[in-house]
């Protein structure tokens, strides 16, 4: 079944009531044939105590979009996506505004897959540089 864009956003982001992704603020805000984007505030509930983003909310973020990406660009009713591996090189602070991340696929095989993920600020520059693997399984029926 194809679903709108307004339908995935809507579907996606009620997904995650009462999860890390509501705590942290995380939505996703956009989405194509090959990307999906979500966003995350930074204020100081996910600032190190310096006052800057903290790197761990940045791969949650990152690790949240990522899968929401699989689960959408996959066949999630048959498959179990579940993440295996993250990276994440932080490249700039930013201590307020909003971060925004960006997964589009490198590999899309049948049972594993690889994201790039770029994490950006309101005015485009780049944050962070992550990348997910995820595996896909045959659901147990």
């Amino acid at each position: 079944m194809k679903y709108s864009k307004a339908q995935v956003l809507a579907i996606a982001n009620k997904s995650s009531k009462n999860t890390l992704m509501e705590t942290l603020e995380i939505e996703v805000v956009d989405y194509g044939e090959d990307f999906l984007v979500s966003r995350m505030p930074v204020t100081p509930r996910v600032h190190q105590p310096d006052g800057v983003l903290h790197g761990g909310a940045t791969a949650a973020l990152a690790e949240s979009v990522g899968s929401f990406a699989s689960h959408i660009f996959l066949d999630s009713e048959n498959l179990m996506i579940r993440g295996l591996e993250i990276t994440a090189n932080h490249l700039k602070s930013i201590s307020s505004g909003y971060v925004y991340a960006k997964a589009t696929f490198l590999h899309k095989g049948r049972t594993t897959q690889l994201l790039d993920i770029r994490v950006t600020d309101d005015d485009d520059n780049l944050i962070s540089l992550c990348k997910l693997s995820t595996i896909s399984l045959p659901k147990k029926k």
